[in-house]
């Protein structure tokens, strides 16, 4: 693909010395970087406005009011596309994924331009049981709605998307933009008819990480996702059948 031109987007929430962390260990890879301040809080402004003074290269979109991982994601995306960029590859800001992964994501990107390259986990002894169960809780509802065996995992944030359907499903109305967004997208987009691959990415929960994640809160809303993907599925199941049957 000719046109191949990769950004990284990284929608930050609390964590901004994690991001800036985050931030110095894939600069290396010399791939443009999309920050999103998720209405964040004076201390992570902070260490936003120290990243971009020091990479003025880096770009810095800033939410007024916290949106929530979909509502920066949307935001970032609209920017990508703005800017010009074939493919986004969402980095989560809390430091968890394994960021040597970056090229090994990029490189499969670029060879399948029109698929989502999605990470799954590699546990270590550091990953909550609740987040575990939460990722099976989630992987199993997604083989249900998708009619697919291919998803790994549905709530991994390391994956990249070509940018027009990204900003595509962004710019309409998105069910979940908390939680169950990582769910909602990649369930939309397979439904609508694009194509999957997974790779392994190195998990760690640092013992003084800030979690975002609210184990009974952010079920619900999840579980709430699946409810509304599933009666979405109903309406899809001709076009489903046909691509089963037929491609």
């Amino acid at each position: 693909m000719s046109d191949f031109n990769p950004v990284i987007l990284i929608p930050v929430y609390r964590h901004g010395k994690a991001c800036a962390e985050v931030v110095e260990q894939i600069l290396q890879y010399n791939i443009p970087i999309i920050l999103v301040d998720d209405g964040n809080a004076e201390e992570t402004k902070a260490y936003l406005r120290q990243i971009k003074e020091k990479h003025g290269e880096i770009e810095l979109v800033t939410l007024a009011k916290n949106q929530g991982k979909g509502g920066a994601f949307k935001a970032g995306t609209i920017r990508a596309k703005e800017l010009g960029y074939s493919h986004i590859l969402q980095v989560d800001a809390d430091g968890q994924h394994d960021s040597t992964k970056i090229p090994l994501f990029i490189e499969k990107a670029k060879a399948s331009p029109d698929k989502m390259i999605c990470g799954y986990p590699e546990y270590d002894e550091t990953a909550p049981g609740h987040r575990k169960n939460a990722h099976k809780f989630a992987n199993t509802w997604c083989a249900i709605v998708t009619w697919s065996g291919k998803i790994v995992d549905a709530l991994c944030g390391f994956r990249a998307y070509p940018i027009e359907p990204a900003y595509r499903f962004v710019t309409k109305k998105i069910f979940d933009k908390r939680m169950g967004f990582d769910v909602e997208i990649l369930v939309q987009l397979m439904q609508s008819g694009l194509d999957v691959e997974f790779y392994p990415v190195k998990v760690t929960y640092p013992s003084d990480g800030i979690s975002n994640f609210h184990a009974f809160r952010d079920n619900v809303r999840i579980s709430w996702v699946f409810t509304k993907l599933c009666l979405k599925m109903f309406l899809l199941s001709p076009v489903m059948l046909w691509r089963k049957l037929f491609r």
